[in-house]
């Protein structure tokens, strides 16, 4: 296959590379020279989308460091920030008592940077003050430092109530929603509840978790903590690795390669995003962009019958 370009799609109200690049689990574990050479690669790759989190709230208590370690490689890398577009997140688990104020103030100053594009707001354990949630992000919009916002594996009816909140006040709604999605997973990016949203154009989907923490990618569970198993059906997607493998065998890429080219065939997907510690595998992940290109639903008709999650609900509730 031939390298290629995707059009580029709206995401937080700016056009986005297909490719992103999250933090979790990532900066913290490379070595300081191929994080740098890590981040000027991504910009040549149309992955010049970062998503910069400060994990140490909730479930992720973990103090990282991975956001600061990005920041230093950034500002060494040498590359515009006219050049990339960075996505902060904000955390509800001890919110409003930490506020987000407190919250993104504190992200900007540990990466050394002014202000993010976007911004994603996590998901929950109890009810959220959705009215209070888009008021609270709204300040930031207007005092400059995040230009929109979307949300991460909310329920349908705060996401759909957020939306009517901002529209009653006038105020920036989520624009997109970044979800657990991908060859075996697709209840809630392909459902009744998020669907009619994405199929008319009020949300962008940002693809994530695609690989299930690597077990789609590399057939092994790793040790480290990884993302939540909704439904309790980690088992079975990790039964499908064989299957995925030949399939990407068949179409000439990775099984990585793979999950992220079947996300964007989503028609609602601005981009997948996905870790990524080595340049190999951003470089073999971005195979995925050719294999769109040029036999996207030919990647469909492929996995057609992998989906895992059949059984599990679409609406968000865990």
């Amino acid at each position: 296959m031939t390298a290629h370009a995707l059009p580029r799609k709206t995401l937080g109200g700016l056009a986005v590379p297909p490719l992103a690049l999250g933090s979790w689990n990532t900066w913290d574990r490379m070595d300081p020279d191929d994080a740098v050479a890590m981040i000027r690669r991504a910009a040549d790759l149309d992955a010049g989308f970062f998503d910069v989190a400060y994990y140490n709230m909730g479930p992720h208590a973990e103090n990282s460091r991975t956001d600061i370690l990005f920041g230093q490689a950034l500002r060494e890398s040498g590359v515009g920030r006219d050049e990339i577009v960075l996505c902060g997140k904000l955390w509800l688990w001890d919110w409003p008592r930490q506020s987000f104020r407190a919250q993104l103030t504190e992200s900007l100053e540990r990466a050394g940077l002014e202000r993010f594009d976007t911004l994603v707001v996590g998901d929950y354990a109890t009810e959220p003050d959705v009215a209070r949630i888009v008021a609270d992000v709204n300040a930031l919009v207007g005092e400059g430092l995040v230009g929109g916002w979307g949300i991460n594996n909310w329920r349908i009816e705060h996401t759909r109530a957020a939306l009517a909140a901002a529209s009653d006040a006038g105020l920036v709604g989520p624009s997109f929603a970044q979800l657990k999605y991908g060859i075996a997973r697709r209840a809630m990016a392909e459902g009744a509840s998020y669907g009619p949203l994405f199929a008319d154009g009020t949300l962008a989907l940002q693809a994530s978790d695609v690989f299930e923490g690597g077990i789609l990618a590399t057939g092994r569970t790793p040790g480290r903590k990884i993302g939540a198993d909704v439904g309790g059906i980690r088992a079975r997607i990790a039964a499908l690795y064989p299957e995925v493998a030949r399939i990407a065998a068949g179409f000439g890429v990775t099984p990585a390669a793979l999950g992220i080219a079947f996300c964007l065939t989503h028609p609602a997907a601005a981009n997948v995003l996905f870790g990524a510690s080595r340049i190999e595998q951003l470089e073999q992940n971005h195979a995925a962009l050719a294999l769109v290109a040029e036999r996207g639903p030919e990647v469909r008709e492929a996995l057609a019958g992998l989906q895992a999650d059949v059984d599990v609900r679409d609406d968000g509730a865990w």
